[in-house]
């Protein structure tokens, strides 16, 4: 099936045929510096303590089609192997609109302005795991800046079975938010209004916005707007906006996320047999004029 070139009514365009992985190729979960000239992910294992992936390269996820639903699971199921689908055409300014369906726990997210052949780029973050944010954002190889509005974390009926999201308890949360990163936003939504939107074990819209050379980037989750990052004035130890530009330029590519496992989650980060499902993806590429005018609503 060949991907439509002509823009619907609101000018967007499917990047997903719902067929094949046409468009897009996987690639594995391979490190490179923590930052622009810092040292690499894992010398920073080392200085940790923490060991090494072995042959990450060799597993790059597993991602199949079915029914119109895009899957990503880890290569194989429970081994702890994680990767990326990384679209084969790059991207500048643009509104991006999908639906997904994560499984509990799975730590996924959507990574834009990536380096094709590198893991550099800025990621929406789709944590649905234990302290998991969703809709704010981290910086991949771009000094792992956090910045997120709130976490999350799961309710359980007596028998200890998940039944849905709420908020995450700070006193004894793995990763709490901390003012620091919900400073770094122009825009974050209260959890409450998230939990309200939020469909359990069900689809859920991500509609994301990326306009400039260093970008302004919006999301929204079912309509309600969640988070804002200005990535040119954003302040994190080690960021330095001149240096990310120059790494990955105005434009890149959109890749979907399958997380590995780590010492500080474990299967808690991405469980066994765990899936995210995706589907409806579809982009409208903005002139900067179109831009400008979107990014005042």
């Amino acid at each position: 099936m060949t991907l439509s070139e002509t823009p619907d009514d609101d000018g967007f365009v499917p990047l997903f045929d719902g067929v094949s992985l046409a468009g897009w190729h996987a690639a594995p979960r391979i490190y490179g510096s923590v930052y622009p000239g810092g040292p690499s992910v894992l010398e920073h294992f080392d200085s940790l303590g923490l060991q090494r992936p072995v042959e990450p390269e060799n597993h790059p996820a597993h991602w199949k089609v079915e029914n119109g639903v895009l899957i990503g699971e880890q290569d194989a199921p429970g081994s702890g192997y994680g990767g990326y689908l990384v679209s084969d055409q790059a991207f500048g300014d643009f509104e991006l609109v999908l639906e997904m369906r994560p499984d509990w726990p799975a730590d996924t997210g959507v990574m834009i302005r990536r380096q094709r052949d590198s893991w550099e780029g800025f990621q929406v973050l789709v944590d649905h795991r234990p302290s998991g944010g969703i809709g704010g954002f981290f910086g991949n190889g771009l000094a792992s800046f956090s910045a997120v509005p709130f976490a999350i974390d799961v309710a359980r009926d007596d028998a200890g079975q998940p039944i849905g999201l709420k908020a995450d308890d700070p006193a004894t949360s793995v990763e709490p938010v901390t003012e620091a990163k919900r400073a770094r936003l122009s825009y974050a939504a209260d959890v409450d209004d998230f939990l309200n939107v939020w469909r359990w074990d069900d689809w859920n819209e991500l509609r994301l916005r990326c306009v400039g050379a260093m970008p302004v980037i919006t999301t929204w989750i079912n309509g309600l707007k969640i988070a804002e990052l200005d990535t040119a004035t954003l302040e994190s130890p080690n960021y330095d906006p001149d240096a990310v530009f120059d790494v990955l330029g105005d434009s890149g590519h959109i890749a979907l996320e399958v997380h590995d496992n780590d010492a500080m989650f474990g299967e808690a980060r991405w469980g066994k047999g765990a899936q995210c499902r995706w589907r409806n993806i579809r982009i409208n590429h903005l002139s900067q004029n179109a831009a400008d005018e979107g990014s005042q609503s």
